[in-house]
């Protein structure tokens, strides 16, 4: 590392380099048995340059020639955006535990055993439901170091389930499903059996509802699939810098519903979202986006950051390895309410219970509109589940579903290790439904 940056440094101001090197197992399933087994190792660099006050930036997997990356990273700078930062040093970061020994020595045979027992467990009830999933395990050491003398490294450990069904009666198809991620073993795999059984339980029979504008509860999976995504895009440092966010120049400001209170947070132990710095060797540190409801900070990294004429929040993040630095969320968590998730059902009259969507992130996400078909979803009635939705669509915006009338569940639970979350009701989401006249 140390030679790279210094050839780096004889065509450059600035240089960073960044390595990860891991191995992975990964345990496909399909029909229920056991599909295909994989073991992978993954050795990439990504140099990032600053040239003449532009970033050059250049990626590699496997061996790699130092000369060669440097030289492609020199020929982008001439195309590179202008770089208004410098790197930081040697800083004082958090100190967390990401590493699991057992998940870094785990069995194929043990993941094998994960996955099917929560099949089995599922069929068990129903034996037609077809299952397929991945139940994987890996371990990866991240490095990165720079022409400002900070060099630091850390060790991470994830393991994953990830199980969907499928039933198929006729032309109707059900499909039910959950997962969980951890820096640390899981201790309880069964809870994804136990999730996929509660939604098979809950989709007994069917239901219609009209088009119109309903409460809408959304389970911690419905969460997830709905509104993540436009909060992710509305609190991005870039976007409201650009202006491009409709939460630009309203830090402060009582935007959402006093009920709500929302974080981002890379500290957390045994998260495998989690890391001491970001992708830039800035601290990680704890950020609350809402409080009560009112906006609080944004997600910056080093550039966004500088030209937001503010301080890099620990946000820089890549895609893998081998991309860009972008700002970007970690693990966002909502503070829990006191409302069961009956108590809450309890209270709608007429209105939906979403699991998943389909087609969720294809609206206008600058704006904050979410949306997409119901493929998982329950009709409500005096309070009670009456049956699954088929045919039906929801559409809203977070500024304005978020902003009146919300109640936050307390049945929180992490949603495929990147959000931790409770059951959130709605007012005022719009329901299309086929046939359903409003």
């Amino acid at each position: 590392m140390e030679q790279l940056i210094s050839l780096a440094l004889r065509q450059s101001q600035q240089a960073e380099l960044y390595e990860a090197h891991g191995e992975s197992t990964l345990v496909h399933f399909e029909a229920n048995r056991v599909k295909q087994i994989e073991r992978r190792q993954s050795n990439n660099t990504a140099l990032r340059l600053v040239r003449d006050g532009r970033m050059g930036f250049a990626s590699a997997s496997g061996e790699t020639s130092g000369t060669r990356l440097v030289d492609m990273a020199v020929q982008t700078s001439a195309f590179g955006a202008p770089a208004r930062f410098a790197f930081p040093g040697v800083q004082q970061w958090p100190s967390l535990n990401l590493y699991d020994e057992r998940v870094a020595s785990i069995e194929t045979a043990a993941l094998i055993t994960i996955g099917l027992n929560i099949i089995e467990r599922v069929r068990a009830r129903q034996a037609d439901v077809l299952c397929e999933g991945l139940v994987a395990a890996s371990k990866v050491r991240v490095r990165i170091a720079n022409s400002a003398g900070l060099d630091a490294s850390y060790p991470l450990t994830a393991i994953s389930v990830s199980m969907e069904g499928m039933r198929v009666n006729g032309t109707d198809m059900l499909f039910i499903g959950d997962s969980k991620r951890s820096a640390w073993l899981l201790e309880d795999t069964d809870s994804v059996a136990r999730t996929m059984l509660l939604q098979l339980d809950r989709a007994v029979g069917s239901a219609s509802i009209r088009t119109g504008t309903f409460p809408v509860l959304f389970t911690p999976h419905g969460v997830d699939v709905a509104l993540l995504l436009p909060l992710a895009v509305a609190f991005n440092g870039k976007n409201v810098l650009e202006k491009a966010s409709r939460l630009a120049g309203r830090q402060g400001e009582a935007v959402f519903d006093s009920g709500l209170t929302l974080w981002d947070d890379s500290t957390l132990e045994g998260r495998p979202t989690s890391a001491p710095f970001d992708a830039e060797g800035s601290p990680s540190r704890p950020l609350c986006l809402i409080e009560s409801g009112v906006v609080g900070e944004f997600l910056y990294d080093l550039q966004t950051a500088r030209e937001a004429g503010t301080q890099s929040t620990g946000s820089g993040r890549r895609m893998d390895a081998r991309s860009p630095v972008r700002p970007g969320m970690s693990a966002f968590w909502f503070e829990p309410g006191k409302k069961t998730f009956d108590e809450m059902l309890s209270s709608i009259d007429s209105g939906l219970v979403v699991e998943e969507l389909i087609g969720a992130g294809q609206g206008n996400l600058l704006a904050g509109d979410f949306g997409g078909n119901v493929l998982l979803g329950y009709k409500v009635e005096k309070g009670e589940i009456v049956g699954r939705v088929k045919d039906t669509m929801i559409a809203g915006n977070i500024l304005d579903v978020l902003s009146r009338n919300v109640v936050v569940g307390s049945d929180s639970r992490w949603v495929d290790g990147h959000l931790w979350t409770p059951s959130i009701l709605c007012d005022g989401v719009s329901i299309s439904a086929k046939g359903g006249a409003a």
